[in-house]
C-alpha cells in the first residue's frame, strides 16, 4: 500500500520520471531507510549521501556505520562527508542547525551535478509538514509560512510528504528493515520536539484527525498562495524604481504594510524593524534602517535599499595645458578646468562631509554642500556618495557637478588643470 500511495504521489506532483536516477539523503533514521527502500522497490536508480557533523559523539560514528551497512546490502553507491559543524557555525556566526543545513544542501548539490543525477530526495514527512506549519504559526508567518513543506524546491524532492510518521515505521516493520534513532528526537529540548511529543497529543485529545485536518488547510493554503503570490509580484512592480520603493505608490495599495513586509523581510528586515520602516513613511527624510546585507534609508519620496558596500572614488584624468584665449571651456559636468596657479597641490579625492562648503560656479556667496546638493534635490544616497576633489578643507569641484567660483579659468589664466571623469 505504501509504495503504490508514495508512487501516485510522484506522479501528482511532477517529482521524478520512470528511471531518473535519484540521490537520497541517508542519515539511517527512520524516514530516510524508508525512502531509500521505497524508491528501489520501485525501480528508480539510487545512490545516497551520508553527512557525519559530529553533533551526537558516538551517535553520529554509530549512524554512519549503519548506513555504510545498509548500501552495501542494499548495492547503493554512498558518498560520505564529515564536518566540525560547532567550528563552522562560530566562524560564519549561524546557529548550528543552520550550519549543518547549509553544509548539507551544498554538499548534496555539488554530487547532484558532479555525478548527473536528476533529483535530491529528502525524507520529510507528512508530520514534518504539519510540525512546520504549527512551527511557523507560533512564530509568527504570513500565508506562504502556512503552506507547509513543499513537494520540490528546485532539484530537491519530497517524496514521502504523502505518508505519516507511522505509516514509515509500519512499512519498515513489514519489510524487516532496521534503522537507527537520534536520541535528540526524544527530548523536548528544541521548540519543534515541543510540538511533536507535547502539542500534537494534546491537539489529538480534542481532533484526533488533527493532522489530517492540517495538511488539507495546508493544501487550501497552498492554492490561496498561487493567487495571493501573483498579485504581490504585480503590485511589486508598481511601487518599486531603480532605487527601491516609491512611499506614495506604496500606500495607494490595498495593504501597503503587507506589502512592504514582502518586499522587505527578504532582505533580512524582521517584522519589528518593517513596522518601523512603516511608521516613518509620513515622516521627515533622513532615517537608516539595516539587514545583515542591506540598508533602506527614509528619502522624501523613496524608500532606497542599498546594500552595505563602501563607495568607490571616481578615476581622474588630469592634463595640463597653456591658456589661449581661443580656448572654449567645455560645458560636460564630467570636466572640469581649473586655473593651475590659484590651487595647491597635491590635489585629494574624498567623499564630501558635514560642514564642507564652497562657492558655486558663478556665484560669490559661500554655500554649504549639503544646501547645495539638497537644492540640486540630491536623494540622501546621492549626498553620501558625493566626492570632491580638493586641497586640504579647501574644495576645488564637486567632482561631476560644479567647480569653485575662485578658482575658475579667466582672462588672467596662463595654466590651466582640465580634469575629466573616466568612464568604468
Amino acid at each position: 500500500m505504501n509504495v503504490k500511495k508514495v508512487a501516485t504521489y510522484i506522479e501528482q506532483q511532477q517529482l521524478l520520471k520512470p528511471g531518473e536516477h535519484v540521490l537520497v539523503a541517508l542519515s539511517g533514521g527512520a524516514d530516510s531507510v524508508a525512502l531509500l527502500r521505497l524508491l528501489r522497490q520501485m525501480g528508480y536508480p539510487c545512490q545516497a549521501a551520508h553527512c557525519n557533523f559530529h553533533l551526537r559523539g558516538e551517535e553520529s560514528d554509530r549512524d554512519e556505520l549503519f548506513v555504510k551497512k545498509l548500501c552495501e546490502e542494499q548495492q547503493v553507491p554512498l558518498h560520505t562527508i564529515h564536518f566540525d559543524t560547532r567550528s563552522i557555525a562560530q566562524q560564519r556566526k549561524v546557529s548550528i542547525e543552520m550550519a549543518a543545513r547549509d553544509l548539507r544542501y551544498t554538499w548534496f548539490e555539488e554530487i547532484r551535478q558532479s555525478c548527473n543525477i536528476s533529483a535530491v530526495a529528502v525524507a520529510h514527512h507528512q508530520d514534518d509538514s504539519v510540525e512546520t506549519m504549527l512551527l511557523n504559526l507560533l512564530r509568527g508567518t504570513g500565508i506562504n509560512g502556512l503552506r507547509g513543506i513543499r513537494p520540490r524546491n528546485g532539484h530537491v524532492i519530497r517524496p514521502l510528504l504523502c505518508l505519516t510518521r507511522n505509516e514509515i515505521i509500519h512499512y519498515l516493520k513489514d519489510i524487516g528493515q532496521s534503522y537507527v534513532t537520534d536520541s535528540t528526537n526524544l527530548q523536548d529540548d528544541y521548540t519543534r520536539n515541543k510540538i511533536r511529543l507535547n502539542l500534537l497529543p494534546l491537539m489529538q485529545e480534542i481532533n484526533p484527525a488533527i493532522k489530517e485536518s492540517l495538511q488539507r488547510t495546508a493544501t487550501h493554503m497552498d492554492e490561496a498562495a498561487l493567487i495571493y503570490n501573483t498579485a504581490i509580484e504585480e503590485a511589486k512592480q508598481r511601487v518599486s524604481t531603480s532605487d527601491g520603493i516609491d512611499i506614495k505608490r506604496l500606500l495607494q495599495e490595498p495593504a501597503p504594510k503587507t506589502l512592504l513586509y514582502e518586499l522587505l523581510a527578504p532582505l533580512g528586515f524582521n517584522a519589528a524593524q518593517i513596522g518601523s520602516i512603516f511608521q516613518t513613511l509620513n515622516g521627515q527624510a533622513g532615517k537608516e534602517f539595516h539587514s545583515p546585507q542591506w540598508r533602506i534609508i527614509k528619502d522624501r519620496k523613496e524608500l532606497i535599499i542599498t546594500r552595505h558596500k563602501q563607495s568607490s572614488p571616481p578615476e581622474l584624468k588630469m592634463q595640463e595645458y597653456c591658456y589661449t584665449p581661443d580656448f572654449i571651456i567645455p560645458r560636460q559636468k564630467s570636466i572640469a578646468c581649473l586655473d593651475l596657479d590659484k590651487i595647491s597641490l597635491p590635489l585629494e579625492i574624498r567623499l564630501y562631509k558635514a560642514g564642507d562648503t564652497f562657492i558655486p560656479f558663478g556665484m560669490k556667496g559661500r554655500k554649504l554642500i549639503s544646501d547645495y546638493l539638497t537644492n540640486r534635490k540630491f536623494s540622501l544616497l546621492q549626498k553620501e556618495q558625493q566626492w570632491v576633489l580638493c586641497h586640504g578643507e579647501e574644495i576645488y569641484w564637486l567632482i561631476g557637478e560644479r567647480i569653485d567660483n575662485r578658482f575658475r579659468v579667466d582672462n588672467q589664466t596662463r595654466r590651466m588643470l582640465v580634469i575629466t571623469t573616466v568612464e568604468k
